[in-house]
């Protein structure tokens, strides 16, 4: 079974250039475009990652991210920050909240695919 990521993100082209990358990547890659859409597909599959905007609509990253972490079942998700603003501050919120990792924008290809592995660290 491919590993999957599910990227959410709010703006269209960075969404699909990452679908694009981590399905050439062999990733089972599944999108979502605010908060309350990505808690929604992570319901219905539990995904082994995800990529997640800080600064969206409906429900921002943070909000998600605590989410998950409360949930049993999305509990051990590896989630990987990503944002526009590299302030330690806002690192310091993500981490505070359960992220694992965090990338700042613009962020290069094998620093993501660095993060999304760690993710895979010791599964299965």
């Amino acid at each position: 079974m491919k590993r999957s990521v599910l990227v959410v993100d709010d703006e269209p082209n960075i969404v699909l250039t990452l679908e694009i990358l981590l399905q050439e990547e062999g990733y089972d890659v599944r999108t979502a475009c605010d908060g309350e859409q990505a808690l929604r597909a992570a319901s219905e599959r539990r995904p082994d990652v995800v990529l997640l905007d800080i600064t969206m609509p409906v429900r921002d990253g943070y909000s998600v991210c605590a989410a998950m972490r409360a949930d049993p079942v999305m509990g051990d998700v590896h989630i990987v920050m990503l944002s526009a603003h590299s302030r330690t501050s806002d690192q310091a919120k993500a981490f505070a909240l359960g992220a694992d990792d965090f990338l700042a924008k613009p962020f290069s290809t094998d620093e993501l695919l660095a993060c999304i592995e760690r993710g895979f660290a010791g599964v299965t």
